[in-house]
């Protein structure tokens, strides 16, 4: 079984705003993934993007400058 780690874990209310996130982070070269919504949170679209706790500034800056809708930002261990 994989250890559990700390992660940013963004939910988003739908699955363009998610889909959108996975392509600006792309395009920005920003690490990170999307992910199945942990059971440990609820989400409207079931997708949240998964990255390391250190990028959790760059990561709202990049929402706000791609002007992407999030619902919750977390950082718990997953």
């Amino acid at each position: 079984m994989r250890e559990k780690e700390m992660r940013v874990v963004i939910t988003f209310k739908n699955t363009s705003a998610a889909m959108a996130m996975e392509k600006f982070c792309k395009e920005e070269g920003v690490s990170g993934r999307l992910i199945p919504v942990p059971r440990e949170i609820t989400s409207g679209c079931g997708l949240a993007w998964s990255a390391s706790p250190d990028m959790k500034e760059d990561l709202l800056n990049l929402l706000e400058k791609c002007d992407i809708k999030y619902e919750n930002i977390y950082v718990l261990k997953i």
